[in-house]
């Protein structure tokens, strides 16, 4: 799918529990990374050259942040790719059926995650509001979703809107 940005990245939108209980599964970065600093997001990033393709780059990344085995990942669809408008990256999200998180034994990669992070569907829904949300001095109108006192927004909150609105 095409979309704006200048650099391929992907991420896994890891779905558990479907259909009778879904929710996901993020990544919670460490405060303090030099980008995206605290930042709630799906595990993923920038395309390999050693990838086989983008779907590659989603599992590879989730193994890597999270240790999250690809053989256990079901892809079951992919969503638009979303943009950022700071870094000009070019998201693209794939959805995964996994088991429930707490069978996955999934381990936080100390040199990026902070913690794993698991929500369900309703929470998120409920969790949902239109923000404004001061980022490097400018002020943003922007859809945000807080859980248990966790913000997503950003590029995480467009990839997060566009799967609730699918499911």
């Amino acid at each position: 799918m095409e979309g704006r940005g200048g650099t391929d990245a992907a991420v896994l939108v890891p779905l558990h529990g479907w259909p009778d209980a879904p929710g996901l599964i993020f990544t919670e970065r460490r405060a303090d990374m030099r980008r995206h600093a605290g930042e709630i997001s799906f595990p993923g990033g920038r395309r390999d050259d050693a990838d086989a393709d983008l779907t590659a780059t989603a599992l590879r990344e989730a193994e890597e942040e999270i240790g999250l085995d690809p053989a256990t990942v079901e892809i079951c669809g992919a969503l638009p790719p979303a943009a950022t408008f700071v870094t000009g990256y070019r998201i693209h999200p794939f959805v995964g059926l996994v088991a429930e998180p707490a069978e996955l034994n999934l381990v936080p990669n100390p040199a990026e995650v902070e913690t794993v992070l698991a929500f369900t569907l309703a929470a998120l829904r409920d969790g949902y509001e239109m923000r404004r949300l001061v980022r490097r001095g400018v002020a943003i109108h922007t859809p945000a979703y807080e859980v248990d006192g966790h913000l997503i927004w950003g590029a995480t909150a467009r990839i997060l809107g566009d799967l609730l609105a699918r499911v």
